[in-house]
C-alpha cells in the first residue's frame, strides 16, 4: 500500500484567508518543567488543508458532525488543469477529457499546481475557478465532495461566496480547500480518505488529507 500526503502542515506563519488570524500554538508544558510536552492550538475551523460544511454558509444546512462517517472517504480522480492562468474558469472540458471515471468519482480534485505558491504573495492570486457547467456535474452526479489545491473554491474576490452557495444551498457535498501534492496522483481513480476533528455544529475544520493506492 502507498499512502501520499496532501495536507499542508499548520504553523504560525501560514497563508490563511484574508479575514481570518493566523493560528497560535502555544507549548502550554514542557518536558523540563512538567516531564512532557503539551501545545495550545487556537485557529480558525477554516485553517490549512481544511473542509467546508454545508452549515458553513447557511444555518439550516448540515454540519460536518452530523454527516456520516461514510462522507469522509471514497473514490476519487484528480482532473488536471494546470495549464489554466489567472483569471480563466475551469470548464466541463477538463472533466470530459476523463469522464468515464469522473462519472464513477465520488470526489474530485482539481489540480491548479498553485499549492507550489504556498507560503508567497502568489497564492492569494486570481486563481481559475469552476464554472456552472462543471457544478452541475457535481451535483448530477452527487459528489460527496470537491477540492482544489487553491486557497477556496470562489475567488477571494467573491465575497457572497457564489460557488459554495450553489453547493451547498440543497445538496450534501463537501468541498476541500489547500490540497498539495495533487501532481503525483495520476490519472486513474484511487481511495481519498479526508477525516474532519469532530466537533458540535462543525461549519468547518482542518483535516488530514490523504491518498491511497494499492501496490
Amino acid at each position: 500500500m502507498k499512502v501520499i500526503d496532501l495536507t499542508h502542515t499548520i504553523t504560525e506563519d501560514m497563508p490563511v484567508y484574508p479575514s481570518s488570524e493566523a493560528p497560535k500554538l502555544q507549548e502550554t508544558s514542557t518536558y523540563e518543567k512538567d516531564g512532557f510536552k503539551e501545545t495550545r492550538m487556537t485557529m480558525s475551523s477554516h485553517t490549512g488543508t481544511h473542509m467546508d460544511s454545508p452549515g458553513h454558509l447557511f444555518a439550516h444546512r448540515t454540519t460536518l458532525d452530523a454527516m456520516p462517517i461514510d462522507q469522509f472517504t471514497g473514490m476519487a480522480l484528480v482532473v488536471d488543469c494546470s495549464d489554466l492562468h489567472e483569471g480563466q474558469k475551469i470548464t466541463i472540458d477538463y472533466i470530459n477529457k476523463n469522464r468515464e471515471k469522473a462519472e464513477k468519482a465520488e470526489f474530485i480534485l482539481f489540480r491548479l499546481g498553485w499549492d507550489q505558491y504556498w507560503g508567497t504573495d502568489a497564492y492569494f492570486g486570481d486563481y481559475p475557478v469552476i464554472d456552472d457547467e462543471v457544478i452541475r456535474f457535481l451535483l448530477d452526479t452527487k459528489k460527496k465532495g470537491v477540492g482544489l489545491d487553491v486557497m477556496g473554491i470562489d475567488p477571494i474576490a467573491d465575497e457572497n461566496l457564489t460557488i459554495h452557495k450553489k453547493l451547498f444551498i440543497n445538496n450534501e457535498i463537501v468541498v476541500i480547500e489547500n490540497l498539495k501534492n495533487l501532481q503525483f496522483l495520476g490519472n486513474d481513480l484511487f481511495l481519498f480518505c479526508v477525516l474532519p476533528l469532530k466537533y458540535r455544529n462543525s461549519d468547518g475544520s482542518p483535516i488530514r488529507a490523504i491518498a491511497i493506492f494499492k501496490e
